[in-house]
């Protein structure tokens, strides 16, 4: 047996190994493409869900403030700001985002109001929070929607005042 043949078979099996085959470059697109269709095909909700699901959290939030249930008023704030996270993320392309910020002031008005649990800066904060979006929706050419203060829960299914625990005021 000659002496150099395993060095020879050693020399190419580390060659083989040092030079791997190339990926199926073919497979491989063949995969992505498939991926970018499903992905085409994922339910992305539009600014109108975003809006509606404010819309429900701003009539919560009237109701639970107006029973001074403070906990649900701090929630029903913090779905709102998620939403409008949602917007920013789901929604970056739709020309209407770009007025969004407007509605931080009047958020940070009923915050301090939930946060101070007082009733008459909730109200004042609510109304400015209203106004706000009204005049969002007219800067954004939807003045069409015009919101208000609500007169009846959007629920029937859910307390807004927390039983057996009178308003701060009653006291």
């Amino acid at each position: 047996m000659n002496m150099k043949a395993p060095g020879l078979l050693f020399c190419l099996c580390w060659l083989a190994a040092c030079h791997p085959s190339k990926p199926d470059n073919i497979s491989l697109q063949t995969q992505i493409d498939s991926l970018q269709l499903k992905l085409s095909k994922v339910y992305k909700p539009g600014l109108g869900e975003f809006m509606l699901d404010i819309q429900v959290h701003h009539a919560k939030l009237w109701f639970a403030g107006q029973a001074e249930n403070w906990n649900l008023s701090n929630f029903e704030l913090g779905e709102i700001q998620e939403t409008i996270d949602d917007i920013h993320s789901y929604c970056p392309d739709r020309p209407e985002v770009a007025s969004i910020p407007m509605i931080k002031p009047a958020l940070d008005s009923v915050d301090l109001a939930v946060r101070n649990k007082n009733i008459s800066e909730f109200n004042r904060g609510f109304i400015f929070l209203t106004n706000t979006c009204n005049n969002c929706h007219e800067v954004t050419k939807h003045a069409f929607n015009v919101i208000q203060i609500p007169s009846s829960p959007p629920f029937n299914n859910q307390l807004f005042k927390i039983p057996g625990v009178p308003k701060e005021h009653d006291n």
